[in-house]
């Protein structure tokens, strides 16, 4: 995590104590390999791929284009990856499932009746106080709504700013990235939909 944003996380986190959550980062920090490792697994079909629906897709049935297109449903490209930034958390509470339990960041486990939507509703209300937001509401982004996944406004807006077609084209140019020419052939579009875009506070 971002040293800027420890601060106010961890103030959210005495906040959501205190109402009975055990507030946790499932996923914070991901470097450029670990997302490219993401994203190549999904590419070729290793790991699985969903549609917007949550359907499991069959990677090696679809031309380049779809799986590009499917992938930036749920997956960022690597360098385009909010969770580059020190900035963005994907928060469950550990207090709502057993130890056992293997978290799969899903719309089901957010919703009424799953695990974590007590926490999802006091965050909806709560969790601006402290800075952070949801940047995938499903509403103007081209990813898939995410009730788990908060962003920490001023570091990430800056970053997001920051982040241009250019900037992301340079990062991916020496990256052995599966789909490549495909993304490549699309990149300004690409940025505009899924890293430009984002549902604002």
């Amino acid at each position: 995590m971002h040293v800027h944003a420890e601060t106010p996380f961890l103030a959210m986190r005495r906040a959501a104590s205190q109402a009975g959550f055990d507030l946790a980062a499932a996923s914070s920090f991901r470097d450029f390999d670990r997302q490219l490792a993401i994203w190549n697994g999904k590419f070729t079909g290793e790991k699985p791929l969903y549609g917007d629906g949550g359907e499991l897709l069959v990677a090696q049935a679809m031309s380049p284009a779809a799986r590009v297109a499917a992938i930036l449903i749920w997956s960022a490209l690597p360098g385009a990856s909010r969770h580059h930034w020190g900035t963005d958390l994907d928060l469950i509470d550990r207090n709502a499932v057993t130890s056992g339990y293997r978290v799969q960041l899903t719309a089901q486990e957010f919703a009424p009746g799953g695990p974590f939507a007590p926490l999802a509703e006091w965050l909806e209300v709560n969790a601006a106080r402290f800075g952070f937001f949801r940047p995938f509401r499903g509403v103007r982004s081209g990813v898939q709504r995410e009730e788990w996944h908060y962003s920490f406004a001023p570091l990430a807006e800056k970053a997001r700013h920051a982040l241009t077609p250019e900037v992301l084209g340079a990062a991916l140019a020496g990256a052995p990235l599966m789909g490549k020419e495909e993304v490549m052939a699309r990149l300004p579009d690409l940025h505009a939909r899924y890293v430009a875009t984002i549902d604002l506070p």
